[in-house]
């Protein structure tokens, strides 16, 4: 069963039934915001369900849109923690990231500024590696893009996207070898983005984004998962009744091949991994769990089907 993310916008009436409607199609709700009289949900269910979703959305005034990037993890690396760098353009293009469904993490790197002294050090890459892929936000100039990207990309295991002012087509001619994405016009700026121009460019990031996170999708589902992230985080939540006092608004991170479990590594590991998942099969033989770099959280990767030899 292909698992299709999508969105859901309307009325908090009744909005019950939608929620119903998706467990019942078998898919799962991955994130949940009331705002006012509004309710947004983020959900992956099954791709020939979509159109009845829409049908039973429409008497209630929802709006159900695919949301390639609902369900996704993503890393928006700056240069550095500098003004010149931060805030506008990585908060800009972390916050556009989100409105369309992905969790996004920025990261400030100590010493990713300057031609010649740009370095990353091993936490660093580790803190990357652990996201779906990774959007680096560059600088205005080809020199300095082309003498960094060797270092910047040193150790890194997700699909690199790269933002920078030259055009497209320039990026592609100076980065050697490829990197997964291109965004061109998208460089340091000072102010927000407001013009139609500076929101087309947000769109150009998303697009390229999602068409990197599926073919990162297709490759996975030629040896597909053990288990889906969405079912293992649903059963994390209804096993560990703590998960449910976490403070952060999204305790459980679904990525596309794993989770991140916003609870304390040493404390609650050992019960992930005894969760059974069905008679016999415990998360512990169906996914490596592994302390995150990030606050001593609990990273979940899904092992494949020609690893463990079973398929829940």
């Amino acid at each position: 069963m292909i698992l299709e993310p999508v969105s859901y916008k309307g009325g908090v009436y009744r909005h019950d039934e939608i929620l119903d409607l998706i467990e019942d199609l078998g898919g799962y709700i991955i994130q949940k915001h009331i705002i006012a009289q509004d309710v947004i949900l983020q959900a992956l269910i099954p791709k020939t369900d979509i159109d009845l979703l829409r049908t039973i959305a429409r008497p209630l005034a929802g709006e159900v849109t695919t949301a390639p990037l609902v369900g996704t993890e993503i890393a928006v690396v700056s240069m550095s923690l500098e003004i010149h760098h931060l805030p506008h353009a990585s908060c800009d293009v972390a916050e556009y990231l989100r409105t369309e469904g992905a969790k996004t993490n920025m990261i400030g790197l100590a010493r990713g500024f300057g031609k010649r002294i740009a370095l990353m050090n091993e936490e660093e890459r580790a803190i990357i590696n652990e996201h779906d892929c990774a959007v680096y936000l560059l600088g205005n100039f080809e020199s300095c893009i082309q003498k960094k990207m060797p270092v910047l990309r040193r150790g890194i295991t997700v699909p690199i996207l790269v933002c920078g002012a030259p055009e497209r087509e320039k990026l592609m001619q100076i980065i050697d070898p490829p990197v997964d994405g291109y965004i061109g016009g998208v460089g340091r700026f000072m102010h927000r983005t407001k013009e139609a121009g500076e929101i087309a460019r947000l769109d150009d990031i998303v697009r390229e984004v999602a068409q990197v996170l599926d073919t990162k999708r297709a490759a996975i589902a030629k040896d597909p998962l053990s288990v889906s992230p969405a079912r293992l985080m649903d059963v994390i939540i209804s096993e560990i009744p703590d998960i449910r006092y976490v403070t952060s608004p999204i305790p459980v991170v679904v990525q596309i091949d794993g989770l991140r479990v916003k609870l304390p590594f040493d404390l609650y590991a050992g019960e992930i991994g005894d969760i059974r998942i069905e008679e016999g099969i415990r998360i512990a033989s169906l996914a490596a769990i592994t302390p995150s770099r990030m606050r001593n959280y609990i990273l979940i990767k899904i092992k494949p089907f020609s690893e463990t030899g079973i398929r829940v």
